[in-house]
């Protein structure tokens, strides 16, 4: 009987240790399963997430001031985004001369002269043209209305009808006498209206 007693005596003692050994695994086991849980609510934004909790994509040096860069360079790319879409303004067409400054350029021809065929009328016919023309343009957009310079403008246009949109060199020598008698008839009527060029 002794023999037996002890024999079940290490029989009971073998089995509790056992059990308190699978005890104490299932304990780790649960206890490694909730931390694995409650590390996966943190961090992939689960239900047990602490909404008080900094985003773990967040980073934790990322202030104010780095927030404010952020932001204003967003602005700034967007700023800029709509500047390129925009379409770019022609600049704009100068205004006329002032009617006197216009005339002071023709004034300035009045000296000069050229024998047509002889090979020295290309700078001088082209450079009355021209003064002729930016004088017309002065005096249509003067305050004083085209009507004031009614006279200049219509020997202008008789001109201007003659000549065309041909401006070289043998074509204005062909009205080489019209283009320097429109140029001195305009002077005398400018010398008349000393207000318009003073």
């Amino acid at each position: 009987m002794p023999v037996r007693t002890t024999a079940r005596s290490g029989i009971r003692r073998a089995t509790n240790t056992t059990a308190t050994g699978r005890r104490a695994t299932a304990v780790a086991v649960l206890a490694a399963a909730a931390l694995v849980s409650c590390t996966q609510g943190q961090t992939d934004g689960g239900l047990r997430a602490d909404p008080s909790a900094p985003s773990a994509t967040a980073s934790p040096s990322a202030g104010p001031a780095e927030d404010a860069d952020s932001v204003e360079n967003a602005d700034q790319a967007e700023q800029a985004a709509g500047e390129a879409t925009e379409e770019p303004t022609a600049p704009a067409e100068p205004a006329p001369e002032l009617v006197r400054d216009a005339f002071a350029t023709l004034q300035a021809t009045l000296g000069e002269t050229c024998t047509p065929g002889a090979g020295d009328c290309a700078y001088f016919l082209g450079r009355v043209t021209q003064e002729l023309t930016e004088l017309d343009e002065a005096m249509r957009a003067d305050p004083k209305g085209p009507g004031h310079f009614k006279q200049p403008l219509a020997d202008m246009k008789v001109l201007f009808g003659k000549l065309g949109k041909d401006r070289s060199t043998p074509h204005l020598e062909k009205f080489f006498t019209e283009i320097v008698s429109t140029r001195d008839g305009i002077n005398t009527w400018m010398q008349d209206h000393p207000d318009d060029y003073r």
